[in-house]
């Protein structure tokens, strides 16, 4: 924030202006909050691990895959399989 407002203000009270001046910036703005508060951990995806997965299924708990454009498992796949 420029001048005093950066010190003026806490991490909360710059989100809010910031979602009123420029909304499209707001997501890292959370990110850099939640980094701030609760830490990295909290933000970060976790690691997709297939055994572990595979483990946890059974024949009445199937593995379901919601998979979005440009992801491709069959790599994983494979080299599970061996």
């Amino acid at each position: 924030m420029p001048g005093e407002w950066n010190d003026r203000l806490n991490s909360f009270q710059k989100m809010v202006l910031l979602k009123s001046i420029r909304a499209d910036k707001i997501t890292l703005a959370i990110q850099n909050f939640i980094t701030e508060k609760i830490g990295k951990p909290f933000i970060d995806p976790p690691t997709f691990n297939l055994g572990t997965c595979y483990d946890d299924s059974s024949n009445i708990s199937p593995l379901i895959f919601v998979l979005s454009s440009g992801s491709d498992p069959i790599a994983d796949f494979k080299k599970y399989a061996e």
